[in-house]
């Protein structure tokens, strides 16, 4: 299956965008009070914006908006239009709440369906879709490009590990969609119960949801033998088919024919050119149900300037390597959790399972932990003799100090120890606030 407007000609994909944005601009305009109040605040109204170009007079859209209009105050159409609902965690606040007309939904699956399409997966294809189901757009998302693309779709949801490896190879699963976490969850289950992954039909892996690293992709392909794709979306945009990558395996895809992406300095909010990292901001171009204009993703990222040897005309963005709001300050030096993951990869492959603990000392300074999780064989040998244990955590503490440059404590623990995740995995337990 190839996608027409994957390889459309770059004008007339450009027409396409600067049409979709006229007419999403205008509807915002006459049907959401709250945006219209926003951006008559900033001098902006439909004689102002003529095309696409003038996309740089209007303004931001944060997640604190989302939360503040809760539930409903940003959705564009009336109830009756809406057919369904999605929401975030709100774990840190209110959840935010998107609301989706007949319209997005089939939008939505045509562009994850384009997305699987791309990995490589056809009509012949089974689906083990391994995201949760319920508010979280991985598992309905996934299943209905599934079902669109023509693959025949086990729609397992998350947990209940053992009985997700036999049904994997009993029905002959050959592509599971679930977050990295839950993957390698799966993985360190598959360890303890002796599961052969030769005795599989398992070629590809469908993972997003989180920031994943180079070097945790290649330990899950080496593991299971099957090639790991990443798939990019978020629930306040679409959810997960907004982009990703193709077997070139250089950068993720974005359906510009849905999502017009920007990049912009996160601190002065100015557009960046392509080819420099910034934050990226997302306009849906044709949503009907809640539609944004200039959203703020915090996802750090960089558009790419070459075009793909693939020959796709759609532009890419490089992997999400961090968020903004992930970013820790440790005296004074930024630390991002993809950057400790990477750096325990390097030592060993298997070190994939830890948490980061933030804390301070006695005299108020900013502490940080590493906890890592050998496997069971390693903490045993580890265990029996004092010297390879210090030197192992030596290890470990000075690599993190050498290439981050700051002081870790390093801390190995027994396995089995921290808690696995079924979706979206913690790393991070900030404790500073409880000392203040």
């Amino acid at each position: 299956m190839i996608s027409a407007p994957d390889f459309m000609p770059e004008h007339m994909l450009r027409d396409v965008q600067n049409r979709k944005f006229l007419d999403v601009f205008r509807r915002v305009y006459a049907n959401v009070p709250w945006y219209r109040e926003l951006l008559e605040k900033n001098n902006v109204n439909p004689d102002s914006v003529k095309s696409l170009t003038d996309i740089v007079k209007l303004p931001f859209v944060k997640k604190t908006d989302l939360r503040e209009t809760y539930p409903t105050g940003m959705f564009a159409v009336p109830m009756e239009k809406i057919v369904r609902f999605h929401a975030s965690s709100g774990t840190t606040g209110k959840p935010i709440v998107m609301g989706y007309a007949r319209e997005d939904l089939d939008a939505w699956s045509e562009c994850s369906s384009r997305a699987l399409a791309m990995f490589g997966l056809t009509a012949k294809d089974v689906l083990q879709v391994s995201y949760g189901y319920g508010l979280f757009t991985g598992g309905l998302g996934l299943h209905d490009a599934g079902e669109r693309l023509g693959c025949a779709v086990l729609p397992t949801s998350g947990g209940n590990t053992g009985r997700q490896l036999m049904l994997m190879r009993d029905l002959g699963v050959t592509a599971i969609a679930c977050t990295p976490s839950y993957f390698l969850h799966i993985i360190d289950h598959a360890r303890k119960i002796g599961f052969d992954w030769s005795e599989t039909k398992l070629r590809f892996g469908i993972h997003g949801a989180e920031p994943w690293t180079a070097e945790m992709r290649k330990f899950m392909e080496d593991e299971t033998g099957y090639v790991a794709r990443d798939i990019y979306g978020l629930t306040e945009v679409s959810g997960p088919g907004v982009g990703g990558d193709c077997p070139c395996n250089s950068g993720l895809h974005i359906f510009e024919d849905h999502f017009y992406p920007e990049i912009i300095d996160p601190e002065t909010l100015e557009p960046l050119p392509d080819g420099e990292l910034g934050e990226l901001v997302f306009t849906t171009l044709d949503k009907v149900g809640l539609p944004l204009i200039r959203y703020r993703t915090r996802d750090i990222t960089r558009i790419m300037p070459d075009r793909c040897p693939c020959g796709r005309t759609i532009r890419r963005i490089d992997r999400i390597s961090h968020r903004s709001d992930d970013m820790m300050i440790i005296r004074g030096v930024n630390v991002f959790p993809s950057q400790v993951e990477s750096i325990l990869l390097a030592i060993d492959p298997n070190l994939v399972n830890f948490q980061i603990h933030l804390d301070k000392d006695a005299s108020g300074l900013d502490t940080i932990e590493v906890k890592v999780e050998p496997t069971p064989a390693q903490f045993n040998e580890l265990w029996n003799d004092d010297d390879a244990k210090e030197a192992f955590r030596k290890r470990i503490a000075g690599s993190l100090k050498d290439t981050i440059g700051i002081g870790f404590k390093a801390t190995v623990v027994a396995p089995d120890s921290i808690p696995r995740s079924e979706g979206k995995c913690k790393r991070v337990f900030d404790n500073r606030g409880a000392k203040e």
